[in-house]
């Protein structure tokens, strides 16, 4: 288990590569150009600066979250083709640098989605919340600057300039259902894949956040069933997952312990966190601990023990906590409390393995 830590950057980040280097047992930072837009190719020059930068505090760069996919590519219009080879550039230009892992997602105009950003909790913390009544009744519009405005610093994929593409994207996606939107990210994948192998990159697909259909938009990564169809289009090694067992798990039905199982040796990264999941549909972040949540990490980072599993973890949203002013759910003090948590389950499986216990 190679422990990351998720870092946005110099200047749109509270924590600094200093802070992080104080977490026992972190070796990575995940990392992107987050000042570069979508569709546009990462140039060697950046991608140098920011991985020599990272590697000076002693951590490697392997693992890059998120190229983000554009917006024609999903949708599938003319546009697209641009914006593919722009990808493979990009994909060259990172293998240049060491980097392993790109994470991804398909989603189609929103990445994750809450609606409080600093719901208060019974302990005094704040945290990410999610209802799902407010969704299912809420301008789209409205839920950009609800979550724009929540932080000085820039969101990746609530970015405020959306506001004024939101009306075209809609009307786009009026013709993009879920086959559809199957159908274009397999156009996608067949053309990447050959220059993903080539370069020694995993491209680890991110499952919807959450795992069903928001404002009427098709979500297709939602389930161990969107994992199978992924692996139709193509057994490339570098046709991989990025496991995530608070979106996937946000859905009660899938049991992340089981997908674990099943599917961590295709999965090169993992985010490991914990949510609180309500019988109305509602769900909020809770601390990484598997007492606090719906989701059985104690579970889940067993089954990975039990795999010898060498791939790369981070923490995933944290709490608010101790006062800390931070970027929604990415905060200091409560991911190196879960990196802890998971290290110290890592180490009680390891001595179990050890003295020959089941």
């Amino acid at each position: 288990m190679n422990i990351t830590f998720r870092w946005y950057g110099r200047d749109n980040d509270t924590v600094t590569l200093d802070h992080i280097k104080q977490i026992p047992g972190t070796k990575g930072i995940v990392w992107a150009l987050h000042q570069v837009p979508a569709g546009e190719v990462w140039k060697k020059e950046a991608i140098k600066e920011e991985v020599d930068y990272i590697k000076s505090f002693g951590f490697h760069a392997d693992v890059v979250e998120s190229v983000n996919v554009h917006e024609a590519i999903k949708i599938g219009n003319e546009d697209r083709a641009k914006y593919i080879e722009n990808y493979k550039e990009t994909i060259r230009n990172l293998s240049e640098f060491g980097v392993k892992v790109i994470c991804y997602n398909f989603m189609p105009i929103f990445d994750w989605t809450r609606t409080e950003m600093f719901h208060p909790l019974e302990d005094g913390s704040t945290a990410l919340f999610y209802e799902k009544a407010k969704v299912d009744g809420l301008d789209p519009k409205e839920l950009i600057r609800t979550v724009s405005e929540a932080s000085d610093l820039t969101l990746p994929g609530w970015e405020p300039e959306k506001l004024d593409k939101i009306t075209d994207l809609f009307e786009a996606y009026k013709q993009v259902d879920e086959e559809q939107l199957w159908a274009n990210l397999e156009i996608f994948l067949k053309e990447i894949l050959p220059v993903a192998e080539a370069c020694g990159i995993k491209m680890a697909i991110h499952p919807d956040d959450p795992p069903w259909s928001i404002f009427g938009l098709p979500r297709i990564m939602t389930g161990p069933e969107s994992y199978e169809r992924l692996i139709a289009i193509s057994d490339s090694e570098s046709n991989a997952f990025t496991m995530c067992t608070g979106s996937m798990g946000a859905n009660p039905e899938n049991d992340m312990v089981q997908v674990a199982k099943k599917y961590a040796s295709r999965a090169p990264f993992s985010h490991i966190r914990n949510v609180k999941i309500y019988d109305n549909g509602d769900f909020v972040e809770t601390s990484h601990y598997t007492q606090d949540g719906s989701i059985d990490v104690k579970g889940v980072v067993e089954e990975l023990n039990r795999q010898n599993y060498d791939g790369y973890v981070r923490p995933d949203h944290g709490r608010h906590i101790w006062g800390e002013v931070c970027r929604p759910g990415y905060g200091l003090y409560d991911r190196a409390l879960g990196i802890m948590y998971l290290l110290g389950l890592w180490d009680a499986y390891e001595t179990k393995k050890a003295n020959g216990e089941s």
